[in-house]
């Protein structure tokens, strides 16, 4: 290098990039034999939540108004805390469910 405005333009345009790389980056989907997914009677779809051993389970829950959900509501699907931010479909279901503050 030459001088030292090389340097740093060099040294943030190369730091432009690698942040981007990272912004890019997607989330893994939930897979469905995941051991916390199995333990929280997590199903991909609300409709077919396991009712008898869940008894607290109502037909309104779903990630979408769940506390733990962190995608838009009208997403298909987007990341839960429960399971590490992995992607769970919007109309799916698990044992934590929290009511939406």
């Amino acid at each position: 290098m030459t001088n030292r405005r090389e340097f740093i333009v060099q040294f943030s345009l190369g730091s432009t990039v690698l942040a981007s790389g990272s912004a890019f980056a997607q989330a893994a989907p939930l897979a469905a034999n995941d051991p916390t997914a199995i333990a929280l009677g997590y199903v991909a779809d609300a409709a077919s939540a396991n009712k008898a051993k869940y008894p607290k389970f109502a037909a309104d829950q779903k990630c979408s108004n769940c506390q733990l959900y962190t995608g838009k509501p009208a997403d298909a699907s987007g990341p839960c805390a429960v399971f590490g931010n992995k992607l769970v479909p919007a109309k799916a279901w698990c044992s934590s469910w929290v009511k939406k503050a």
